[in-house]
């Protein structure tokens, strides 16, 4: 019990953002991504968590294979859709697991992933995109997993692939300093 207390606090601590924070800072920022990115800190909780070692129900992994020529022909409405998408899912998918958790060190760590997972869907729904883009389309068959360590290795990877390339895109939108 007292774990999953210290566990809760850490998470309160480390997701903690500035109000006053916009999505075009999150563009311009990469420390400020870098520090949102709790994903190791998630991995290393999950290793003290021994009772964790399968999820009840399946989660779906977001899509973070990528056609390097495919992506770049995207317009910056495709990429963030196609990111947002993902995101979408896979909270969807961690809510409905964490609700058939029983409650302690995984369901403290799942209530943390879904948060992150939140966060990042905000900041990249908000950005400051213009277009119009087409009915979402997800850039793979989406694959599922019973894994925990499968889907946050899978997230780590969306957010240091396709989410860091569209940032790169969009950095000519940053102020000069």
């Amino acid at each position: 019990m007292a774990l999953s207390r210290l566990l809760l606090l850490c998470m309160v601590a480390s997701e903690v953002w500035d109000a006053e924070t916009r999505p075009i800072d999150f563009v311009c920022d990469r420390e400020s991504r870098r520090d949102l990115n709790t994903v190791a800190d998630m991995e290393a909780a999950l290793a003290d968590c021994d009772v964790l070692k399968t999820l009840p129900s399946p989660i779906q992994l977001p899509c973070i294979k990528v056609h390097k020529a495919s992506w770049e022909r995207k317009s910056a409405q495709e990429k963030r859709r196609d990111i947002a998408v993902s995101l979408g899912a896979l909270t969807g998918s961690v809510r409905v697991v964490r609700t058939l958790s029983q409650p302690g060190c995984a369901s403290t760590l799942l209530e943390r992933l879904e948060h992150t997972v939140n966060n990042y869907l905000h900041i990249v729904t908000h950005l400051d995109i213009t277009g119009s883009v087409e009915s979402p389309v997800l850039s793979c068959t989406p694959q599922s997993t019973h894994s925990l360590s499968t889907v946050l290795w899978t997230f780590s990877r969306l957010l240091t692939g396709k989410l860091e390339w569209l940032m790169a895109d969009l950095t000519h939108r940053c102020p000069r300093r």
